[in-house]
């Protein structure tokens, strides 16, 4: 199978604020405001030091900013909506009027989501794909915002057949609910999980086989900084698997992958700009 290494530019309309797709891979820097998420719990959960961190995240060129007060690694702790709300809309507040790129929120949850979508977030990032709480689509469809819908399904890496198609299955369910509650399928990021319910190496095949996803006519966003199947490979613990990362990075660039979820933004952004270029050299040679 041939695939087309050159990326559809597009803006997408992120609730007033608009988000440049394709070209270069966009970045977008990952804020949990939580005090278990698994590299950097605890570092920003007060609203004053996540601000600043996005800020910094910002400034260093990161087109989104994906808030999170839910911790979702393996074997995380969930919390009540009310005290999720508490930690993400007032750092949604006070960065509203001190960025200019969207604001994601990173629940599965209607009632935060509504919340922060009410406090003024842009983007919905839905670890369950719409697929979770069936009110979650009629959220976000009421808001009228984008949404990155994620794989997350039991018993994925024991049922047969191939990955991507697999994948694609779900996906293809995630597009249905949007559009049963009035959500354009056009309006959906899809995210293919990476470490979610997945082995080592379906975690693998996933990034290597990435630009497969882009058929299914959406942009395709990639989160895989300081993962787990990371360090299987190299040994090494979250802290110290930024050169992973900026490997999946270069790989999903190249394949003009849109969005790019991370930690550490300028090193990826760096190698997201230089593969862009390589790319662009590339088209104007063959």
């Amino acid at each position: 199978m041939v695939h087309n290494l050159h990326s559809t530019s597009r803006i997408l309309d992120c609730r007033g604020r608009p988000l440049a797709l394709g070209g270069e891979s966009a970045v977008m820097g990952i804020l949990n405001v939580t005090p278990d998420s698994f590299s950097d719990g605890g570092q920003f959960a007060t609203t004053s030091v996540a601000v600043e961190r996005a800020l910094r995240m910002v400034a260093e060129g990161a087109a989104m900013i994906d808030v999170g007060g839910q911790s979702t690694r393996p074997g995380y702790t969930e919390i009540s909506a009310e005290e999720e709300i508490a930690r993400v809309v007032p750092v949604i507040r006070a960065l509203l009027d001190q960025v200019s790129v969207p604001l994601s929120i990173d629940t599965y949850k209607p009632e935060v989501a509504r919340a922060a979508l009410d406090a003024g977030a842009h983007v919905l990032n839905d670890v369950f794909g719409l697929q979770g709480d069936p009110k979650l689509a009629a959220v976000a469809a009421e808001f009228g915002c984008p949404v990155v819908a994620m794989h997350q399904e039991k018993g994925f890496a024991q049922a047969p057949g191939d990955t991507m198609e697999k994948l694609a299955t779900y996906f293809r369910r995630s597009f249905a609910l949007a559009g049963e509650a009035g959500l354009p399928a056009t309006r959906l990021i899809l995210d293919p999980g990476i470490g979610f319910l997945k082995t080592q190496t379906q975690n693998l095949e996933i990034v290597a086989r990435i630009d497969e996803l882009r058929g299914l006519g959406c942009p395709v966003l990639l989160g895989a900084s300081r993962k787990s199947f990371i360090g299987n490979v190299l040994g090494l613990p979250a802290t110290e698997r930024l050169e992973g990362t900026l490997a999946t990075t270069a790989l999903a660039a190249w394949h003009g992958v849109e969005l790019i979820r991370v930690h550490d933004v300028a090193a990826n952004l760096r190698v997201a700009r230089m593969i862009a270029a390589l790319r662009s050299a590339q088209g104007k040679i063959s």
